[in-house]
């Protein structure tokens, strides 16, 4: 066998190990993320990232019932240094394939602070930890919101959320990250998630990688249910009434955007962001945002 594989044929030992499987990362394994790895995770080793241990558990059970590959890894998603290390942690099980970041809170359920440090600074950490350890061909997808879009920021506002280190990123004479209207905070932090993606685009093409950001409207998760009952929940069910669909979107609505946005048949779009709100947001102008997904 020496002799055969000295010429390129692989040897017998070679030959009967399995080749290493795609890893396909989701940072938030609730709400969204649990559809999007069951949807996107056949034949791949699933990495779950997650701060509650128990939301973990109870992935990982759901996914492995089902018959996948999958590990979890709790994450601090506003630590740098728990994002590499679950970057970190992906790189050494594979080549990865994909990775979906869903992991967010929203007004009603968190402060401003907590929104500011989650949804931006989360996002911005994502986004510098994985580069080192992607590879051409990986996807990052990260969820953003409708919200984004119906913010009104200064231009000054803008550039720093696209480009301030990760240090400074909070730092800005426009945000309050104390006192800030959570609805607002909620509304810059994703329209941060957009121009950062924007923004990264070029530095992950050098890497041969893609990254792009989906911004769902009102979509019917468990969090929502629950704003959607609490005070203020008239308004949401007047904006789904008034969108042009008029009606309330589905996690599945979702899951086929991205599905799409981490194939083959997207490889020449990265960079952007698509909006999946049934039209909810057209013609309604800028508003002060007071829900989230």
């Amino acid at each position: 066998m020496s002799k055969i594989s000295s010429i390129g044929i692989p040897t017998f030992d070679q030959m009967s190990q399995p080749p290493s499987r795609k890893v396909l990362v989701i940072i938030g394994a609730g709400g969204m993320g649990l559809p999007l790895a069951r949807r996107l995770g056949s034949g791949r080793h699933i990495l779950l990232g997650d701060f509650s241990p128990t939301v973990l558990s109870a992935a990982l059970t759901t996914l492995h019932n089902e018959g996948h590959t999958a590990t979890s890894q709790t994450l601090d998603i506003a630590s740098y240094t728990s994002v590499f290390s679950l970057a970190a942690t992906a790189s050494a099980l594979g080549p990865i394939a994909a990775i979906i970041h869903t992991a967010g809170v929203a007004p009603g359920s968190a402060t401003a602070k907590q929104i500011f440090e989650i949804n931006l600074l989360g996002t911005a950490n994502v986004i510098q930890a994985f580069l080192p350890v992607v590879d051409a061909g990986t996807s990052l997808v990260c969820i953003a919101s409708m919200a984004g879009s119906m913010v009104p920021l200064s231009s000054s506002l803008e550039t720093h959320l696209a480009t301030a280190s990760l240090d400074t990123l909070l730092q800005h004479a426009e945000i309050n990250v104390e006192n800030e209207d959570p609805g607002m905070a909620y509304g810059m932090s994703k329209r941060g998630n957009q121009l950062r993606v924007q923004s990264a685009a070029k530095s992950w093409g050098r890497k041969g990688a893609r990254v792009n950001s989906v911004s769902p409207g009102i979509i019917s998760t468990a969090l929502v249910q629950g704003q959607l009952a609490a005070p203020g929940g008239d308004r949401m069910r007047e904006m789904i009434e008034g969108s042009a669909v008029g009606k309330i979107g589905t996690v599945g609505d979702v899951e086929g955007v991205v599905a799409f946005l981490v194939g083959e048949e997207a490889k020449f779009v990265t960079g952007v962001d698509l909006l999946v709100d049934g039209g909810g947001s057209g013609g309604m102008g800028v508003v002060r945002m007071g829900f989230g997904i």
